[in-house]
């Protein structure tokens, strides 16, 4: 009897210390892109677990972000000099998403300080470009503010900050739009359980893959393998469509 106890007391320990625990959780993890496609939406879903719930009744807090693929780039400055556009000043950046969509249960300025919203890079104004070179701090904040700008105009980096239902401090969900002129590859949802500023669960093993199928993966494979191969049939294809137009305006 008495190890019967002492085991229920040892159970017991262990669930009061449980920490809190996210299972996230999506509509679909693969994402097509063929002819005629308009764009998607994904759902992001999933469960709060948390033991000690009923002891801490502060407000929680959801964020969710999808983001991906990162890649370097060179951003440049037209300029006009003389009646003439050229290419002026230039900055490079090693880890631009190609996407970015953040939702939240509230404003992350409600949510969180500023140090742990510059941590987590949550907003786009947090994104860790990581800029190469030398470069004052006013010249590369207009380049960031650039580059911000035309993402947000393409509808690749977008911010919801009342995007994500929470249901009776267990279930959440949030959508996020996905545009048609999204870029593919590989894209990971991370998902910030929130309370009293502090973010006391995390999980970024939902993964997701957006690529193209079909007619366009063909393409898409042509160009970028056989680059060569590719470019002789676009002149090929150029050649023969004057043939034929020469051909038919003869005719009429």
């Amino acid at each position: 009897m008495r190890i019967l106890l002492a085991l229920i007391m040892v159970l017991s320990g262990v669930q009061l210390n449980a920490q809190p625990k996210l299972v996230p959780d999506v509509s679909q993890r693969q994402i097509s892109i063929q002819s005629g496609f308009t764009g998607a939406e994904l759902l992001l879903f999933g469960a709060i677990v948390d033991p000690q719930r009923s002891n801490n009744q502060d407000a929680i807090d959801v964020v969710v972000v999808l983001r991906g693929p990162t890649e370097p780039i060179i951003l440049r400055e037209k300029k006009k000099v003389a009646g003439i556009w050229i290419n002026a000043d230039s900055s490079d950046f090693q880890s631009v998403p190609g996407y970015y969509a953040i939702a939240s249960s509230r404003k992350i300025s409600d949510i969180v300080d500023v140090k742990t919203a510059a941590i987590y890079e949550l907003g786009i104004d947090r994104l860790q470009l990581s800029p190469t070179g030398s470069i004052d701090s006013k010249k590369l904040r207009h380049f960031v503010n650039g580059l911000v700008d035309n993402r947000q105009r393409g509808g690749l980096y977008r911010d919801n900050p009342n995007g994500v239902e929470i249901s009776e401090d267990i279930l959440y969900r949030a959508r996020l739009n996905i545009p048609s002129s999204v870029p593919v590859g590989d894209y990971t949802a991370e998902t910030l359980l929130i309370q009293s500023g502090k973010v006391i669960a995390a999980d970024d093993n939902v993964q997701i893959s957006i690529k193209k199928v079909g007619f366009e993966a063909f393409i898409t494979t042509l160009a970028d393998k056989y680059s060569l191969f590719y470019g002789l049939i676009a002149v090929l294809i150029s050649v023969l469509f004057g043939l034929a137009a020469g051909y038919i305006f003869q005719r009429l």
